[in-house]
């Protein structure tokens, strides 16, 4: 008994709580600790893991269009590249800023159909990202007028995009 109340009384002097009040918060600390730890799988885990093919089929799954590798499509009119906005799912999906072409397919959540950005696909969008809007209007890769900070905006998607996808073509006049 002596050694209880000897302990009792330490946590009270060091920590300034009550016992209850110490042994709640580190009960909470435990949890968190314990949620965070299970957010994350070692990689060794999840390697580990097969996936059970009795409890999935074919049929329970979305389909969904295969990616492959961005196809070099060159020289390309503006109409031509209307034909790449997504409504095929068998055709990449296309994006053009300032003329240069980008193959956006491995992103057809953002710029397929459905997809928030969806309108931008299968057209040149220059002036768009540019005035950041999704004005049918602006749909066009004339950038005449704009000012200096649209035009700073528009270099900054130029390369995101120059980063994050593959050039495969460029726009040509009609």
């Amino acid at each position: 008994m002596a050694l209880y109340t000897a302990v009792m009384d330490t946590i009270t002097t060091y920590s300034g709580l009550s016992t209850a009040a110490f042994f709640t918060i580190a009960a909470l600390m435990f949890v968190v600790y314990k949620t965070v730890c299970g957010m994350f799988v070692d990689p060794e885990d999840y390697n580990a893991k097969k996936p059970v093919a009795a409890t999935t089929t074919a049929a329970t799954l979305p389909e969904m269009p295969a990616v492959s590798e961005p196809v070099q499509m060159g020289d390309v009119t503006e109409e031509e590249l209307r034909a790449y906005d997504g409504s095929d799912p068998k055709k990449p999906l296309l994006m053009a800023i300032k003329g240069q072409i980008y193959d956006v397919s491995r992103s057809r959540m953002f710029y397929g159909p459905g997809g928030p950005y969806a309108i931008f696909a299968g057209r040149d969008a220059s002036r768009a990202l540019a005035l950041m809007s999704f004005d049918p209007q602006d749909l066009t890769g004339n950038i005449e007028g704009l000012s200096e900070s649209e035009l700073e905006v528009l270099q900054d998607w130029e390369l995101k995009f120059i980063e994050k996808y593959i050039k495969v073509g460029q726009i040509v006049p009609d």
